[in-house]
């Protein structure tokens, strides 16, 4: 029996029609003789009632069948008795009088039962993945993928950008992330790479007079998995010639408003926030603040030098800052609550965290000690107010200062529930460093990638001072996740070769990685920018969930392992041999 409707489209202007449905058997219960089965498929539950004692050569079938066996029912649309309308279901006015029944695949025992939103572990989960895609949940998450990816490619085209695909098997140029490797049989001892992004090759056809290009694209980093970050991702690759800063930042704008309306029916600001890295830093302690609640940090520079506390004093004689959060209403936290907060700060550098409650108009608990004469000015400094929980962390190193104290108001956030999952807010990052120190190796290096141009009132002094240049650069952060990551690109290969030589990369390696970009910028390559939003991550925020395992058909586990199929696997000596790769085991 071939289906001739589907399970979530009849209502009660179909009584009395005869009809066929394919499905699941999402329920069954038996009455005495009247079974009621809820049939599940992609597009709804419809309820199916079948009398035994009025058609017994159905009594074995029903006797039978259950939850997830797939099965083909014949039967007439029948209005529901008033008091039995189910109003949560959207077919909850009908049901199906069954005359035919036949099972068209059985089911094993569930793992997990099928439900809107799966109890199962992560692990399980990903184990049986084609049965937790069938949760209600899930169904939605990737109909809301597929929604958000076609509004994508809507408002692209339509506003003059050619999709184009890039190279799967490129070149390995390893900046960042690892690189995943992929061997040449016809060419031993060579490899392809994975792309970590298209960067080079959106270059490319910019210099090739394509003018505007994107693409869905397939990204992959061999790098730690985490809630937010896949081994193999997909982002909105966008390239645009002739363009400055807020040529690209508008666009995106009205990219994101399409995609919000049309998939949401969410209005968003015309134009988002502006921060520049240096006021997100101050203001919130990260480069991707979370504007759904307010919670800015203070300086607390003035009231530590006036006071007797030596450790913040010393922090401030280093060069270093000390900084405050005001946690509204958090008196009430006990200490265990504050060595957590204490604890989420350490993890970001932090060597502690100072804290005072105010109770009656005085301070109590923690440092209060310190501060006894300065109570008054710090209140009014801070505008804190009775109940409130002052939080203070301090470093030699300001970015440590502003990161740590910045994790605790996260946390608070998060913790005292003022993350709406239903409240989008949208903020622009601008002028970020060009360059950022790297410890380690005693060398200046790319912040974000090495193609972004240099601010231009920073070109004379680029090589004498690379730790004051500001890029071209912009973050686009939406409700504290990076959201895309985009800059004005160098188009002209003397000014690539100088970041090159700045970021420690010798002619020589710059000719072996990058020799195929720097070549045609010699040929008259174009002004160009672009941005990469992340799809998946954009999901994730749209569904209101925090994992993009939730929001990705097939994903990886933590340890970037896919236990359904067993991924990655070993492979034979064969297909090794082909290859020229002999396997050396590591020692542990």
């Amino acid at each position: 029996m071939k289906r001739n409707t589907d399970c979530g489209s009849l209502r009660k202007t179909d009584a009395n029609r005869t009809v066929i449905l394919n499905g699941w058997v999402h329920r069954k219960r038996n009455h005495g003789g009247i079974f009621f089965i809820n049939l599940r498929d992609r597009y709804g539950i419809t309820q199916v009632t079948i009398d035994t004692e009025k058609n017994t050569s159905l009594t074995s079938i029903c006797d039978e069948l259950r939850n997830e066996y797939c099965i083909a029912v014949e039967g007439i649309v029948s209005l529901r008795p008033a008091d039995m309308i189910n109003a949560s279901m959207e077919t909850g006015e009908i049901e199906i009088i069954a005359s035919k029944l036949s099972i068209l695949n059985k089911s094993e025992v569930l793992p997990f039962q099928i439900e809107d939103e799966s109890k199962a572990s992560d692990e399980l989960r990903l184990k049986y993945r084609y049965l937790d895609l069938r949760s209600n949940a899930m169904q939605n998450r990737i109909k809301l993928r597929s929604r958000t990816t076609f509004a994508v490619r809507q408002w692209m085209t339509s506003n003059g950008f050619y999709e184009i695909e890039t190279p799967t098997f490129i070149k390995s140029t390893p900046e960042g992330a690892r690189d995943y490797l992929v061997p040449s049989r016809l060419y031993p001892g060579k490899f392809y790479a994975l792309p970590q992004s298209p960067q080079l090759y959106k270059q490319i056809l910019m210099v090739s007079g394509f003018d505007k290009y994107f693409q869905i694209a397939r990204c992959y980093r061999d790098e730690d998995s985490r809630g937010d970050r896949q081994p193999e991702f997909t982002q909105i690759d966008i390239e645009m010639s002739f363009v400055q800063r807020d040529d690209v930042l508008t666009m995106t704008e009205g990219l994101m408003n399409h995609v919000f309306k049309s998939v949401m029916n969410i209005d968003l600001p015309k134009s988002f926030r502006r921060l520049t890295w240096e006021e997100a830093m101050e203001q919130y302690g990260s480069d991707k603040p979370d504007l759904r609640f307010d919670m800015q940090l203070k300086d607390f520079s003035q009231f530590a030098q006036a006071s007797g506390f030596q450790a913040l004093k010393d922090a401030l004689a280093q060069g270093g800052a000390v900084k405050a959060v005001v946690a509204k209403g958090c008196a009430s936290f006990t200490r265990k609550q504050i060595d957590e907060l204490e604890a989420h700060a350490k993890i970001y550098k932090a060597k502690g965290m100072a804290w005072m409650k105010v109770v009656n108009g005085a301070f109590e608990g923690g440092a209060s000690k310190f501060f006894a004469d300065n109570t008054a000015d710090i209140i009014k400094g801070l505008e804190a107010q009775e109940g409130d929980l002052i939080c203070i962390v301090a470093d030699a190193n300001r970015i440590v200062a502003n990161t740590a104290i910045g994790a605790v108001r996260s946390k608070l956030g998060k913790d005292l529930g003022l993350c709406d999952s239903t409240k989008f807010e949208f903020a622009w990052i601008v002028d970020f460093p060009m360059f950022e120190y790297n410890e380690d190796e005693k060398r200046w290096q790319a912040a974000h990638h090495l193609f972004t141009w240099p601010q231009d009132q920073y070109h004379e002094t680029m090589e004498s001072d690379p730790g004051s240049v500001k890029g071209d650069l912009y973050d686009l952060v939406l409700n504290g996740y990076e959201l895309a990551s985009g800059s004005v690109r160098i188009h002209d290969s003397e000014m690539q070769n100088r970041v090159f030589k700045i970021a420690g990369i010798d002619p020589e390696e710059a000719q072996k990685k990058f020799g195929f970009l720097t070549e045609a910028f010699k040929y008259g390559a174009p002004p160009h920018g672009g941005i990469a939003p992340g799809l998946d991550r954009l999901v994730m925020i749209m569904a209101g969930v925090t994992s993009l395992k939730d929001v990705i058909a097939f994903p990886k586990n933590s340890f970037a392992v896919s236990p359904m199929d067993d991924c990655p696997s070993e492979v034979d000596q064969k297909q090794l041999d082909e290859l020229c790769i002999k396997i050396i085991q590591k020692e542990v």
